[in-house]
């Protein structure tokens, strides 16, 4: 090993938590959502194998150092996250693995860690809206979040959900207890409930109780913070992107964890001055001196909320905004005296790539939605400090050379590492946003970066998995590239020695398999 891995290796060590265990319980990681791993000892190289001839599996013996390969659906999106033993994935149902549940559902699978095998799976009805609100055959594109015996996440039904970590097999823990009606669907008959079910705790529904229209499909990871859960709701356009039916619903909302009652949400006009959609997850800062809850807009600012809703002249409890920043440029807004318009390649984006929060600072970058193509982005460096529109008071840096951006940052040893929807990835100085180098990957990226072991790891829509030393220096003859069989439009994770990788239609669980 080289002496410049040592550096931050060592730093990846510190980050590690008590004890032996290094899951990966919520999306980024943690709170912060900083796409940085403790993990090491991670194979130098694999091969993620081949179809077995004339099937949807994988060759087992054709692979090099996996431990197992898990079947999703057809189409896979969120990422895995990984608790005590336990692996959660988001999915479609187009691999049915319960003959009960038949046609375009969406499903979550909890796995064991150590085989894949499945323990238990929750599937969910589809609304019925098409690809107005939940998009035929997407499935859960919400990273499930793990807190001691609850997963937390939000379903394509526009529902916040807590399920029991055990599932069915302990019993039902209430309070809701109409399991078999749920996964049958409004109108059906109730199904038989079995020990491979999930054990739905709560739920809680956001176009009921809030009023939301979602854009296309409900996709973000929810944030767990003490004894709150903080979520993005998906309102957006409507199907023509031409109005906003719901511009007085909130973007944010923060629910009770044990119950999903409903705590408080935005009133900070968000809903109004919506692009398109929202899909980025909460972020959350803690520091000595600083507590709030960072939420990427989607009118393209990053904002920040205080954690505790106050009740406002209505009686309604609210979020107070502390601060505002636009993280567009002013001529990506208007030009010539008059507006640009919104998804043309130089005009203005939302803020799609959720926040990271690290040594105080808040780094952020805007895009689109994959399907607007590409064109130009914004990465900034922001000052948390500040109260009302901080824009010009309270940026750190920018960086105006990186194109639209849907994927998340990750920080570490001074670095910063992210990637853009065009396929390239860059390294920057995470103080002064100086570029150190981009390396070009050849096809559009939807998943974020992830730094383990001394690399950055990042998917993309060929179906390439690159590995790039994660240093200041850029030495091409050192980046690898794995044909994961399949398009990866997720993020990859490392959690237990172990890199999981999902693609569209598997889930690789990659580590040395030497020991047998």
């Amino acid at each position: 090993m080289t002496d410049r891995l040592v550096m931050p290796l060592l730093v990846l060590a510190t980050l590690a938590p008590a004890g032996a265990a290094q899951d990966w319980p919520t999306w980024g990681g943690d709170p912060s959502r900083n796409m940085v791993s403790p993990v090491t000892g991670l194979p130098r190289s694999f091969s993620a194998g081949s179809f077995e001839r004339g099937t949807d599996r994988i060759d087992m013996d054709e692979t090099e150092n996996v431990r197992w390969v898990a079947k999703l659906g057809s189409q896979s999106y969120g990422n895995p996250t990984v608790a005590d033993g336990r692996v959660y994935v988001g999915t479609n149902n187009a691999s049915p693995r319960d003959p009960r549940f038949k046609g375009d559902r969406s499903n979550v699978y909890c796995l064991d860690e150590r085989t894949g095998e499945m323990i238990w799976m929750l599937s969910v009805p589809k609304l019925g809206t098409g690809k107005v609100s939940d998009w035929e055959f997407l499935g859960i594109c919400s990273s499930p979040a793990v807190d001691g015996d609850r997963v937390y996440l939000v379903t394509n039904r526009c529902e916040v959900m807590c399920l029991d970590v055990n599932g069915m097999a302990d019993g039902n823990d209430g309070p809701f207890e109409d399991e078999g009606a749920y996964f049958a669907g409004p109108g059906n008959e109730p199904m038989e409930v079995t020990e491979t079910d999930a054990d739905i705790v709560w739920t809680l529904d956001m176009i009921d109780a809030c009023g939301v229209f979602p854009h296309n499909i409900t996709s973000s990871s929810v944030g767990v913070v003490g004894d709150k859960v903080w979520v993005t709701t998906s309102n957006g356009v409507d199907y023509g992107h031409v109005e906003t039916p719901a511009p007085f619903a909130p973007s944010l909302i923060v629910v009770d964890k044990a119950t999903g009652a409903l705590l408080g949400e935005e009133q900070s006009g968000l809903s109004q001055r919506i692009f398109h959609g929202n899909w980025v997850s909460p972020t959350y800062l803690r520091t000595d001196a600083l507590e709030l809850c960072i939420f990427g807009g989607p009118d393209g600012r990053v904002y920040a909320f205080e954690p505790t809703p106050v009740e406002d002249d209505d009686g309604y409890m609210v979020l107070n905004e502390r601060w505002r920043f636009d993280v567009n440029l002013p001529e990506y807004r208007e030009r010539d005296g008059a507006p640009v318009k919104y998804a043309t390649r130089n005009g203005p984006s939302e803020v799609l790539g959720t926040p990271v929060v690290h040594d105080g600072k808040v780094y952020a970058l805007i895009g689109q939605d994959p399907e607007h193509g590409e064109g130009v982005g914004r990465l900034c460096c922001i000052d948390p400090t500040g109260e009302g529109d901080v824009t010009a008071t309270h940026e750190v840096w920018s960086f105006d050379e990186i194109n639209r951006s849907i994927s998340t940052v990750s920080v570490v040893a001074g670095l910063l590492f992210t990637a853009d929807f065009s396929g390239f990835v860059y390294c920057l100085d995470a103080k002064t946003g100086e570029l150190y180098w981009k390396h070009d990957t050849f096809a559009h990226i939807w998943g974020s970066t992830l730094v383990a072991d001394g690399r950055v790891w990042v998917g993309n829509e060929d179906g390439i998995l690159t590995a790039i030393p994660a240093t200041k220096e850029y030495d091409k003859s050192k980046v690898t590239e794995t044909d994961m069989t399949s398009p990866v439009f997720s993020s990859p994770i490392a959690a237990n020695g172990t890199l999981y990788v999902a693609t569209h239609t598997h889930l690789f669980a990659i580590g040395s398999t030497s020991d047998g």
